[in-house]
């Protein structure tokens, strides 16, 4: 005999508070930006070291 999981009583987990959501937020916007600024900076250094002669090019 099995439960089904409507059957199953559902426990909470773990409830955040407002304060503990704002920083989870906070937090998750600072790394995206780094993230960012991270890639951005991958890309400006590649293109430097390419050198502009990568723009000219036959299509």
């Amino acid at each position: 005999m099995s439960l089904a999981m409507s059957d199953q009583k559902k426990e909470p987990g773990i409830v955040l508070t407002e304060e503990q959501k704002r920083r989870r937020r906070a937090r998750s916007i600072a790394i995206a930006l780094s993230l960012g600024v991270l890639v951005l900076l991958v890309y400006v250094v590649t293109i430097v070291k390419l050198g502009p002669g990568v723009l000219i090019r036959p299509l």
